[in-house]
């Protein structure tokens, strides 16, 4: 099986391309004008839907046609899409009954995208159709590359509670539990919920209060598997056409969403794709953006992914989208590049003049091509060309961070100690201590062998079951090292509360029990007994075998253990019970780092390494002022050789091809 688009020659490089919205007349300079810029890979056909299909089975593939084979002409690949992401206004006007409906029992209308609901038989039957004849059109055309099945699933419809989902929903249950095992997994004795039948389940829809948090994880667990058996469906009717050609679909593994259990979706698809795009206010963008790449190629089990979609400049959907800075685009591609990355797309290739993403950015913009954007788009594309030898290297690490997106889904939840908690920020934290002292990590799953790290970040893993939480303790016990994080080990897969003292789970291997949480107020903070202090979190913690590293000064636990460390077989675990600023958190990790006999070196400059048969080293400036580090090769983009001492300047990127 193909895991890769086939014939690509070298570094992947494009954009979604979306002709449709264009002239025939403008699709040649189009062309022309990709290959000026160095681009080879182009999605194609995400949003025809409605161009494709104009009624029920009957198909126009005249204009696509000719749009593939002047991609063909011009020596770019297409990455070609099922067109399924946004039904068309006959098929919802004909099937209403297809589109989704909000918890508060609103349906949706047609009118923008992803107007279906995941469990509509009629949805499915019409998307299946519809890749269908595209796999049977297209399966002989030179220019696929590959196949994109729908895009960006679940990004606007995360969960529909329609008649037909509560169906679906009620036979997901009975597949997986008993009515005792149900409502002893769901607590149901709680406020008289307890179910005598399957037909009484429904939806978590909107009640009068709080609702049942067993019922709403499982009902995330249910929505999750609904939306996959979509993608699956179709993935599955082109592998029958088109064995040979690779399939994937985007994922949205970042900071704006956390809805579906990506490391489910990784196993389906024959290559991992990602969307990517930073939160434009934010001082540490960049630092998200490494994040996310690190778990993205986490998903990929250390394989080369595809970044399918970022932005050359500003996006259209924050509350202030914010141009990027002078080679702050390059900068952005070469980090992906460095983190395991084999290629990375924009939306979009030419900037549309009409629709809601008017004024997201592309490589052509409004303007035209006498711009920064178009130049920059220009010169990374002639860099990538330089960058054969990357293609296929790998990228080691020692540190793991585990990260469980279902844990994410109940701490969203209502009615915990604090509602101010975000999982995803949470880990982000500890990420940022680790990139800080420049220490290159994997993104694990729960469940996975740890024995390959020196040290393990456990952060937040609050619903965990017993086989994962013995995985943690074994490898502790083996001579592992972990630090683990408030809110880990608290409850069961169910959300149902570990008795005995928290952190649950994790009480034995840490050596340390929790009586009582202690969430401090809005913009209260704590001192620590190093100097740090504590927002958001604090708990009653007692050490049992574990010794004290850090303890509260003052607030409403003054004496009483803050960060905590423990010899457990053959190995440490520490235990962090507070939420830290960030130089008592760099302080922790860098213990932690240490003590595991991983190296901390702190840099002013973003330097990671691929390596294949040579070693490459990505060294990333995303400061104003030059630096130097120790480092011996050639710049592969510069050409320049380097022998001891290699200056990075100020904004800038360098990929050299280090001298073993």
């Amino acid at each position: 099986m193909t895991t890769w688009p086939t014939h690509l020659p070298g570094l992947a490089w494009g954009a979604d391309y979306n002709p449709e919205q264009w002239p025939e007349h403008v699709w040649s300079e189009d062309v022309e004008l990709m290959r000026r810029a160095g681009v080879n890979l182009v999605s194609v056909g995400i949003f025809s839907w409605a161009k494709i299909e104009v009624s029920k089975g009957e198909y126009r593939f005249g204009w696509l046609d000719r749009v593939m084979d002047l991609l063909h002409a011009g020596g770019i690949r297409v990455d070609l899409a099922t067109a399924t992401a946004a039904p068309p206004p006959w098929l919802t006007t004909e099937h209403p009954e297809m589109l989704p409906v909000r918890a508060d029992g609103v349906r949706l209308s047609h009118g923008s995208r992803q107007a279906y609901c995941p469990s509509s038989p009629i949805y499915r039957d019409r998307a299946t159709a519809l890749a269908a004849e595209m796999a049977s059109h297209y399966r002989d055309h030179p220019a696929l590359a590959a196949w994109h099945v729908g895009n960006e699933y679940a990004c606007h419809v995360k969960r529909c509670y329609c008649d037909t989902c509560a169906a679906s929903f009620r036979e997901w249950l009975a597949s997986r539990y008993t009515l005792d095992q149900l409502n002893d997994a769901w607590s149901t004795a709680f406020w008289s919920q307890g179910y005598t039948d399957f037909a009484q389940v429904l939806p978590p829809r909107v009640t009068p209060t709080f609702q049942n948090p067993a019922h709403v994880l499982d009902y995330d667990r249910f929505s999750d598997d609904a939306i996959l058996e979509l993608y699956k469906a179709e993935r599955d009717v082109l592998r029958m056409v088109t064995p040979d050609v690779p399939i994937t679909t985007n994922f949205m593994a970042n900071w704006t969403f956390g809805d579906l259990d990506y490391w489910k979706w990784a196993r389906e698809v024959d290559f991992v794709s990602n969307d990517h795009y930073t939160e434009a206010q934010s001082p540490d963008r960049h630092v998200e953006l490494a994040m996310s790449a690190d778990l993205v190629r986490g998903l990929a089990g250390g394989k080369p992914w595809l970044l399918m979609e970022n932005s050359t400049s500003a996006v259209n959907w924050q509350r202030r989208n914010i141009a990027k800075l002078p080679g702050e685009m390059r900068r952005h591609s070469f980090q992906n590049i460095a983190r395991g990355a084999d290629g990375t797309l924009f939306f979009q290739w030419r900037q549309s003049r009409g629709g809601s993403e008017r004024y997201h950015s592309a490589m052509v913009p409004h303007a035209g091509t006498e711009t920064k954007v178009y130049r920059e788009v220009c010169e990374v594309g002639a860099e990538y060309g330089r960058l054969t030898e990357v293609v296929g290297s790998t990228v080691d690490a020692s540190v793991a961070v585990l990260y469980d997106f279902q844990s994410g889904w109940a701490l969203r939840q209502d009615a915990h100690p604090t509602n101010d908690f975000d999982h995803y920020r949470h880990v982000l934290g500890y990420y940022k201590a680790l990139w800080q002292a420049g220490v290159t990590v994997d993104f694990v799953a729960p469940g996975t062998n740890l024995s390959a790290y020196s040290l393990v970040v456990v952060p937040a893993f609050y619903a965990v079951s017993d086989a994962h939480a013995a995985v943690v303790a074994d490898y502790v016990a083996g001579g592992g090292h972990v630090l683990v994080t408030y809110l880990s080990g608290v409850a069961d897969q169910h959300t149902r509360v570990r008795l005995g003292g928290y952190p649950g789970a994790f009480r034995d291997v840490l050596g340390v029990w929790s009586e009582e949480f202690h969430p401090l107020r809005e913009d209260e903070t704590v001192t620590l007994t190093d100097g740090s202090t504590a927002s958001l979190w604090t708990e009653h913690l007692h050490t049992r075998t574990a010794d004290t590293v850090v303890s509260y000064e003052d607030g409403p636990l003054p004496g009483v253990p803050a960060v905590t460390r423990n010899a457990f077989g053959g190995g440490v675990a520490w235990y962090v019970a507070c939420d830290l600023d960030e130089g008592g958190l760099s302080r922790t990790v860098e213990n932690a780092l240490s003590g595991a006999g991983v190296a901390v070196s702190r840099s002013p400059i973003e330097l990671v390494r691929r390596k294949g048969d040579v070693s490459f080293l990505f060294a990333v400036n995303h400061t104003g002022t030059d630096a130097q580090i120790e480092a011996s090769g050639v710049d592969v983009l510069s050409g320049t050789q380097v022998s001891g001492r290699l200056t990075v300047r100020a904004g800038d990127v360098v990929v050299l091809r280090e001298e073993v």
